[in-house]
């Protein structure tokens, strides 16, 4: 059997923070909670309410039947402008050695 559906939410919530650069603080100040709750949410101690799968997709800007949907269909359903910018790998080194210098 495959991921139950609170292991899909968590790992959705997960990726989106991750492609996004969002921290549990953030999510957090979205929900309007303090940091260790969304913490126990990510970790299974406890539940993500209906409501906070509206917050949070909204907050991301996809459906939140997207959300439910697990990781991969999450990030797919992203905005283009709501993901982090990353410099590419060449960019990166050319960068960190020129502050070396």
């Amino acid at each position: 059997m495959g991921m139950s559906s609170a292991e899909r939410l968590r790992t959705a919530v997960a990726a989106l923070m991750h492609v996004t650069g969002d921290t549990q603080a953030g999510i957090a100040e979205v929900l309007g909670v303090d940091p260790t709750q969304v913490s126990r949410r990510q970790s299974g101690a406890a539940a993500w309410s209906l409501d906070d799968c509206d917050t949070i997709a909204g907050h991301y800007g996809i459906d939140v039947l997207d959300l439910l949907a697990g990781p991969t269909r999450a990030c797919d359903s992203l905005p283009a402008g709501r993901r982090r910018t990353v410099p590419r790998r060449r960019d990166a080194d050319t960068a960190a050695k020129g502050a070396v210098r």
